[in-house]
């Protein structure tokens, strides 16, 4: 049986910035990450496209979108959780 790997392995605290990309675990390619939010709010993001975006008064719960970066501004949410 061949390994296969799946969403949700790897799990890292994020802390927004407004400079810093998250760190990727599998190494120097970063494909993006989904992410948890933990507090509601709204959420501003680099994509793994890309496109910079801000998300208003984003749920708790699990956010479906690749992303490479949260910010710090424009970003209310809080208690953030990256998965890969």
């Amino acid at each position: 049986m061949a390994y296969q790997k799946l969403q949700g392995y790897k799990a890292l605290s994020v802390t927004p910035s407004d400079t810093a990309e998250i760190i990727s675990p599998a190494g120097p390619i970063n494909n993006g990450c989904v992410l948890y939010i933990g507090v509601t709010g709204d959420l501003k993001v680099t994509t793994a496209g890309g496109d910079d975006v801000t998300f208003k008064n984003v749920p708790v719960g699990f956010f479906p979108v690749q992303v490479l970066k949260v910010w710090s501004t424009g970003t209310g949410a809080s208690e953030i959780i990256a998965l890969w």
